[in-house]
């Protein structure tokens, strides 16, 4: 019984040793395979950098104008208003030109001790002049003061900052 169990436990690390190696030889085969792959994987990503242009896009957009009114008409334009009541919405008004993909169109409200009351942003993709409309909302009323609308197209000041007043 004793040579049995021993000549089973040999055969049985033989078995491991030459699965190992076997293993061994193919991951040795797929490194050898994939470091040319990699060398290779350079190249790749440049024509996939075609996504690149997106900003490209995005920055061939220009604000040409920004207004601040309380509602929107059917084609999203906006009567400028400088004084807003406490309970109104305050909707940021920005007409673009240009090529977009993309891009990030936001607002920012501060108020008139530099304390942000609110940012919000949309997504534009368009091929031509459009008006992006941002709305700000607050439930518990504006606290009255002056207000500076500052809009930023992909991050960067973009359009001339809207200022008007909450009584």
């Amino acid at each position: 019984m004793k040579k049995t169990s021993i000549s089973t436990a040999v055969f049985a690390a033989m078995l491991a040793t030459v699965a190992l190696v076997g293993c061994k030889k193919k991951e040795d085969t797929a490194d050898n395979n994939a470091q040319p792959a990699a060398a290779m994987t350079p190249a790749a990503p440049e024509p996939m950098t075609q996504a690149a242009p997106q900003p490209m896009t995005a920055a061939a957009v220009t604000v040409s104008s920004v207004t601040v009114g309380k509602t929107a008409a059917a084609d999203k334009s906006v009567a400028t208003t400088a004084m807003f009541s406490p309970k109104d919405d305050i909707i940021v008004s920005v007409r673009t030109d240009g090529t977009a993909s993309n891009a990030n169109v936001g607002a920012k409200l501060t108020f008139q001790d530099g304390q942000v009351a609110g940012e919000n942003s949309q997504t534009l993709n368009t091929t031509a002049a459009e008006t992006t409309n941002i709305t700000f909302k607050n439930a518990k009323g504006w606290p009255a003061g002056k207000y500076r609308a500052e809009v930023m197209v992909d991050g960067k000041a973009a359009g001339t900052p809207q200022e008007f007043e909450v009584k």
